[in-house]
């Protein structure tokens, strides 16, 4: 059966719960939805991988006042043993690092750091891909001028499979 109608934290839960007991020196922080859209700040121990004895803190509220004066319940000497704390790019969740856990190493986590690089890649490949369409009109308008026909330059990729220049630049280089 289930412990929860005798669960000592039960009547404020909803609200948050601290784990002191849990907190290591590989630190995860980061915001989730839980339920119904709402949003909770949660700290995490790395060392348990999202299993048992993982978390932290967890506070119902994206503010970070609030969720600073929670986390900071937990004694200074534990917070203080901390060696490094993964965050999104949030700036709430930086400060909240910086005022709960000052002695921390704040790493940016890297899916967020991958998610940017990706995007700037795609940028620069939409960028390229214009500028490939606009060179190839451009020869197909003088040709229609000169009254010949427009021959694409070709050329072979990996695979063999000749095409033509501007669908290279779109095509990821992975078979």
């Amino acid at each position: 059966m289930s412990s929860l109608n005798t669960w000592a934290p039960r009547e404020r839960a909803h609200q948050r719960i601290v784990h002191p007991e849990n907190i290591g020196i590989h630190l995860s922080c980061d915001e989730v939805t839980l339920s119904q859209g709402k949003l909770y700040t949660i700290v995490t121990n790395k060392k348990f991988k999202g299993k048992k004895d993982c978390l932290v803190a967890i506070v119902a509220e994206t503010k970070a006042e609030h969720d600073i004066e929670h986390i900071c319940r937990i004694n200074y000497e534990k917070r203080g043993s901390d060696q490094e704390i993964i965050l999104n790019m949030a700036n709430y969740i930086k400060l909240i690092s910086k005022k709960c856990f000052p002695k921390t190493i704040q790493v940016t986590d890297k899916f967020r750091v991958q998610k940017l690089a990706l995007e700037a890649l795609q940028e620069n490949r939409i960028k390229h891909r214009w500028e490939a369409m606009n060179i190839e009109n451009r020869l197909i308008m003088q040709a229609k001028r000169e009254n010949r026909t427009y021959i694409p330059e070709l050329l072979s990729n990996k695979c063999g499979i000749t095409t033509k220049n501007e669908t290279n630049i779109l095509r990821p280089l992975y078979y």
